[in-house]
């Protein structure tokens, strides 16, 4: 059983940055990608971006060179680094786990099976 936990969520002005973690536990395998995802209210999840199996990273247009992902294997934590926020991005942040599908970088909700509670992220202006 895998559990993610999230972590580094908190209120920030725009323009601030802000770096999430997610720490898992349990069995990771090489084949598992991982990715970050975020809802706000009163809207459907959207993926943030996602590292693939060889660890090339992948992200939606509206983050794109605000945002990084990372990921340090040797303690199973995956990281998101967001600078620039923007009111906008005021959601919660979920990260999650699932089995790799070649060399595809994944950043829909259906490709992963395991998911963090989440951290709330706020962005005043």
């Amino acid at each position: 059983q895998v559990q993610l936990v999230e972590s580094g969520g908190g209120s920030v002005q725009a323009g601030g940055s802000l770096r999430l973690s997610c720490a898992a536990s349990g069995y990771i395998s090489s084949g598992n990608c991982m990715g970050w995802f975020r809802q706000a209210p009163g809207k459907e999840r959207e993926g943030v971006g996602a590292i693939a199996r060889t660890g090339r990273t992948c992200y939606v247009d509206s983050v794109k060179g605000r945002f990084t992902i990372s990921k340090d294997n040797a303690k199973n934590t995956l990281y998101l680094q967001m600078n620039s926020l923007k009111p906008e991005d005021t959601a919660m942040y979920s990260c999650a786990a699932g089995p790799c599908r070649g060399w595809l970088c994944l950043v829909e909700a259906n490709d992963y099976n395991y998911w963090g509670q989440g951290t709330q992220v706020t962005v005043s202006s």
